[in-house]
């Protein structure tokens, strides 16, 4: 399920997410500028000068970073690759893409984006440096420039998910035809320079720097990204070439839409621990009520309230064929934050693919040496 955030709007037609680490990492960089380096670089200034300067800089540098996943986005879209989002969160940003780029020059050009975006502002920022002369934003446009300079530098590291292992996995792509493998390679390669920025961290922290905690915090969330890649990928490799006949589950309870809330806690709910119903009349669909649709609506009501009241409608509804790709359907699950997808064909429902039935699927598979 898909972490919960603050929409801050749209930028150029995409949305802008806000994770709710981003206020620690902001409170914690504002502190660490006001206290750290605006006090040595202006020395005099007053409290409330450097406090000012740390939380104006801590916005400037999520607002960079902001515009290097947007480079990434805008290419992405210029490739004709959907852009779902970009969020903000505590170890920086991330545009989240829609679908894979078509090809390796497509996949390089999205990645290279960001960096370059990054190293035009680290020269806009020198640029404006050199002519603010001896005043405090000379301090405040340094402090930028050396930032994006070095966060471009650090995502052209060659592993995934940062931008150089994208890269890699582009070469990778195009060399050996093979995108699975170039993938596994790449994150492979991502968890090597994670574990690596690991114990670097681990070794600084050792020698008495703190600071070497943000290595290795930095190191640990990219080896959870690179390792959550290599699991996509084996998993994208075991489902591919399948389809969602397979995996779904025909056994789903059917009501009609004159039922009540209330009835259905009682005997299908509470009786038979039921969580999903199809809701149908006359052999057609009309939408599909869960468990969370029936607690959206205040208990009092449930005696009065309908299926087809509480129910989404099938117009509204994700839905999947028997016939559709078993991995993009899953994926469909993952980025829309549902756990089921009825199953349509002619407006009649065939059953529902679940997350668990994908889990049991491949167990099943596994179990006959499939």
């Amino acid at each position: 399920m898909k972490r919960p955030t603050i929409g801050l709007g749209r930028l150029l037609g995409i949305r802008i997410e806000l994770d709710y680490s981003w206020f620690l990492v902001f409170a914690l960089l504002t502190w660490s500028l006001a206290t750290g380096y605006y006090t040595q670089s202006l020395p005099g200034t007053p409290a409330l000068g450097t406090w000012g300067l740390g939380a104006l800089s801590a916005v400037l540098l999520f607002g960079s970073v902001l515009l290097h996943e947007l480079g990434h986005a805008l290419v992405a879209r210029r490739d004709h690759v959907p852009v779902r989002r970009i969020t903000l969160f505590l170890f920086g940003g991330v545009a989240e893409l829609g679908a894979e780029p078509a090809g390796p020059l497509a996949e390089l050009r999205i990645a290279l984006a960001g960096p370059a975006v990054s190293l035009a502002l680290a020269v806009l920022f020198a640029v404006l440096q050199a002519l603010a002369g001896p005043t405090p934003l000379r301090a405040l446009f340094a402090l930028l420039a050396s930032i994006n300079g070095t966060l471009a530098l650090f995502n052209l590291l060659p592993g995934y998910p940062l931008d150089g292992g994208r890269v890699v996995r582009a070469a990778l792509w195009g060399l050996t035809h093979d995108v699975a493998r170039a993938t596994r390679v790449a994150a492979r390669l991502g968890q090597g320079i994670a574990y690596l920025f690991v114990m670097l961290g681990a070794w600084e922290i050792l020698l008495g720097n703190l600071g070497g905690l943000w290595l290795a915090l930095i190191g640990w969330f990219l080896a959870g990204a690179a390792s959550a890649q290599v699991t996509q990928q084996r998993l994208h490799d075991l489902l591919a070439g399948h389809r969602v006949a397979e995996a779904m589950s025909r056994d789903y309870t059917a009501i009609p839409g004159d039922r009540t809330l209330q009835q259905l806690v009682d005997e299908e709910v509470l009786g038979r621990t039921q969580r999903c119903f199809m809701v149908e009349q006359d052999g057609e669909t009309l939408g599909l009520l869960t468990l969370h649709d029936i607690t959206a609506v205040p208990r009092s009501a449930w005696p009065s309230t309908s299926a087809a009241q509480a129910m989404r409608p099938a117009a509204l509804l994700r839905t999947t064929s028997p016939d559709a790709d078993l991995w993009l359907a899953l994926e469909a699950m993952q980025r829309d934050g549902v756990n089921q997808l009825p199953v349509l064909a002619d407006h009649h429902t065939l059953g529902l693919l679940s997350r668990d039935g994908v889990i049991t699927f491949l167990r099943t598979r596994r179990k006959l040496g499939a």
